[in-house]
Parts: C-alpha cells; structure tokens; sequence
C-alpha cells in the first residue's frame, strides 16, 4: 500500500524506484558450522536414526521375499552375443533336432513354419521330408468333411495339445508355454533357458515340494513342473556332435534364439553395411560443418550509420 501511495501522489514509476531502494531486508545465514553443539548433536542424531531405519527395511523386505533362494542367470559365452557375430547354424540344425525329439512332446512354437527352416538349418528336400513326417488335419473337403494330409513347406509346427485345457490336463495342471519367443519373453535370454535346463538339483533342507513339482533354483519360486528334460546321451546328433547335457542345451538355446529372432544376422549385417557407409559420409559431414557452415555460423551483421 505505500507503495501504490507512492505512485499515485508521484504520477511516475520513479517514486516507486527510488523508494524500493530505501527498503532493506536481513538475509536469513544458516549453516551447520553456526549452530550449537546441542543442535549438531540433534541432527545428526536424526540422520542416524533415519539412515539405520530405511536400512533395517530394506534388511526386512529382501528376507520376506526369499530373494536368496533365487538364483540369477550367469552370463554364458555364447558366440552369437558379438556385435558382428552371427547364428552357428550347425548349432542351430542340431538344436532343432532336440526340439522335435525331446520339446515337442509338450511345447508348441506356433508361430514357427516349416518353410522358416530352409536355407538356415536345411535344404529345401530335407525340409519337405520333415514336413511329411506330420499328419495334418485340413479341410473340409468337398464332403464338408475334414481329412489328413502330409505336411508341406507352408505349414505350421504342429501343436503336441488341442488346446490350452488338454495341455493342463497332462500336465498336472501346469500349462507348458510356447517356445516360439521365449528367450525374448524371460529376463537373460539364452541365459535363463540354458541354466533353466543344466540347473535341475535336489531341494535344499527344508524345502517340502508337491508331488510332480521339481526343485529348480533358477525357476522363479523354485518349484517348476516340468521334470528334468535333458540329460546326457539323451539324443543321437546327426553329425556325431556328443550329446552331453550341456550340448545339448547350448544347440537348443541357439535354436530358440534363431526362433525368437529368424532376422538376427540379417540386422547384423545390415548394420556392418551402415557403419561402413557412415565411415565415408562423416569425414564428408565434419568438412561442411567444419570449413563452410561455420563461417556462415559465426558471422557477425554490423550495422554502421551515416555519418
């Protein structure tokens, strides 16, 4: 108010300038240095206190959550993970081979066709012979009927249950998932699946397990359903690879990569050719911001009157 008192016997906003100059206000200085030694005490004290508590519960939360009895994944070699590194498609042949003779039995990969193997894992022929092995059901014909045929290129991987129900109903009413992206869908990949597969262990003193469950550190909540699917010699390669337990779940781990991911080499070699490309545009790129927008940059627009 006495401000705008100012400013009305004035008429000018002068009054109001030269009067906010007369004001004057003490700064509040607090530091810890100038407090008493009672208060230093204090807070110190509090931040103790509040340090100790938020550390107690944390202490609290991890020991309610077992979190110790779940283990994480190491992290394997693999020799895909490379920036440049492409799919071993041996490894890949070999890990679809486990697949059809030991995951199939109760995991589909729906989103997987037989076409999808040719020129990756097998020739053409080889891959039609594989789909001929299958008994489709197709239909209806011109009886309004439906019938079986061979498999062909075009088909789906066929799926071990007719539906999701059947699948729990021999299961003992676990649902197996569908491989097609689950190396994408667990958290570490590869990582996950090979310890998942290699980590099949006796459960630790005491730990009471349901009949059918199995005790599995790596398996969030440690009781998985599915018995131990591998073990060595389980299968015969091709090739004559042994088949020890870990082979075995290194080709199948490369395989379901390869599911997940059938672009992998293609996006790496892609970007081998970008970066090549860009080693000859960013000298090219440096010159023009270097030599010629910089002078346009940092120019200076003066403007000199008359005289």
């Amino acid at each position: 108010m006495a401000a705008l008192r100012v400013v009305v016997m004035s008429g000018s906003g002068r009054s109001l300038l030269s009067a906010s100059r007369t004001l004057h206000c003490t700064r509040a200085s607090m530091s810890f240095t100038s407090l008493s030694r009672g208060k230093k005490m204090a807070l110190s004290t509090i931040g103790v206190l509040t340090a100790g508590g938020v550390s107690l519960a944390l202490a609290l939360h991890h020991s309610v959550k077992a979190s110790e009895l779940e283990l994480h994944p190491p992290n394997f070699p693999w020799s895909h993970s490379g920036m440049l590194s492409s799919l071993d498609h041996a490894s890949v042949r070999r890990g679809y081979q486990v697949y059809k003779q030991v995951c199939a039995a109760c995991h589909s990969m729906e989103y997987l066709a037989f076409r999808n193997l040719v020129g990756v894992s097998h020739t053409e022929a080889e891959v039609k012979a594989l789909a001929e092995e299958f008994e489709i059901v197709d239909g209806p014909d011109e009886k309004g009927e439906m019938f079986t045929r061979p498999g062909k290129l075009s088909d789906y991987f066929p799926k071990p249950y007719a539906n999701p129900e059947a699948a729990r109903a021999a299961n003992n009413g676990a649902l197996p998932p569908d491989l097609s992206y689950i190396v994408n869908a667990r958290h570490g990949g590869e990582d996950y699946v090979f310890s998942l597969l290699t980590g099949y262990c006796d459960a630790p003193a005491g730990v009471k397990l349901l009949d059918g469950v199995y005790y599995n550190p790596y398996f969030p909540g440690q009781a998985i359903g599915m018995a131990p699917p591998i073990y060595n010699e389980i299968i015969e390669f091709e090739d004559g690879t042994p088949a020890t337990m870990s082979q075995v779940a290194k080709d199948v781990c490369t395989f379901l990569r390869w599911a997940a991911e059938p672009e992998h080499d293609q996006r790496k070699r892609m970007g081998l050719k970008i970066l090549i490309g860009a080693s000859f545009f960013l000298p090219f790129a440096y010159y023009l911001k270097r030599h010629k927008w910089t002078v346009l940059k940092s120019r200076k627009i003066a403007y000199k009157p008359p005289k």
